[in-house]
């Protein structure tokens, strides 16, 4: 399947198609998902969770997402990767946003970057896009700032609370964001979003009317324990596989079931009896 551009992901929204996005952080994930045909790929911050079992975001480097999103775009060449601008890489100056953002170009060879925040980030996004680099917006549930936001709660749920969230939204995309990414916030206010919005509007946890979905791979593998967001869907439980297959595995080990004769690399014919023979004459 050929790699799909801004141009495509943009006309699947015009056709009504919709957009499957999964994280990956490294090489083997990222191919299976492209065997399997994602329209997308984004390298989140959520890495500090699933990768290194930080309590959160804030911790994650840039270093450590160009490490990823470089794996991720050996994995998988012919997707569309989107690298996840961490805390402190944009926040301090546009100067800063656009250094950091050209470090994803150059150094992982990514399709776009996602900062988040709306109204508060559009001169990091003008100037992004300024410099050339492609941009994915996120509102909403903002983890980076959810302190200011009283936690990860849903965001959006009262009338005034939904039309910040509308105005992020507007300002994003008059800002010149190329698509938009809307996390935990009602259905309603999403679909309305979607349907306003002229760019891409993707969900992770915004409902079914928004243009595409985003999930966290770790989550739709069941490799994530530590919580599962309201809106995953778990599509198959890899942890418990995983363990079962090591039990199994300790089990044969200390039973002596483990290695067998398939498993070992005998001597070349004659060669044994030469070696016990070496073996005695150093006796």
């Amino acid at each position: 399947m050929a790699k799909k551009g801004l141009f495509d992901l943009h006309e699947m929204k015009r056709a009504g198609e919709k957009i499957a996005w999964l994280t990956a952080y490294d090489y083997p994930t990222a191919s299976f998902e492209e065997a399997a045909g994602v329209d997308m790929i984004l390298v989140g911050d959520s890495l500090g969770m699933c990768v290194y079992g930080y309590p959160g975001t804030v911790p994650v480097t840039m270093d450590q997402c160009i490490v990823h999103s470089e794996a991720v775009r050996r994995g998988a060449p012919a997707t569309f990767v989107v690298g996840d601008m961490p805390l402190g890489s944009y926040q301090p100056s546009d100067e800063e946003a656009v250094r950091c953002a050209i470090r994803f170009l150059k150094e992982a060879n990514v399709d776009c970057i996602k900062l988040e925040g709306g109204v508060r980030t559009l001169s990091r996004v003008r100037a992004i896009l300024d410099a050339g680099v492609a941009v994915c917006g996120h509102i909403g549930l903002t983890p980076q700032s959810s302190g200011q936001l009283g936690g990860h709660k849903a965001q959006g749920r009262t009338a005034e609370q939904a039309m910040l969230v509308v105005q992020d939204a507007l300002a994003v995309q008059e800002a010149g964001a190329h698509m938009i990414l809307l996390e935990a916030i009602p259905p309603e206010v999403g679909e309305y979003i979607a349907r306003t919005l002229a760019i891409p509007v993707l969900s992770i946890g915004a409902g079914p009317g928004c243009d595409g979905q985003l999930l966290i791979v770790s989550d739709l593998i069941g490799q994530f324990q530590a919580f599962t967001p309201k809106f995953v869907k778990r599509y198959c439980d890899v942890a418990t596989m995983v363990t079962d297959a090591m039990k199994c595995y300790c089990d044969d080990v200390r039973g002596g079931a483990f290695p067998e004769e398939g498993h070992c690399y005998r001597m070349l014919e004659g060669e044994e009896e030469k070696f016990r023979a070496l073996v005695r004459a150093k006796r």
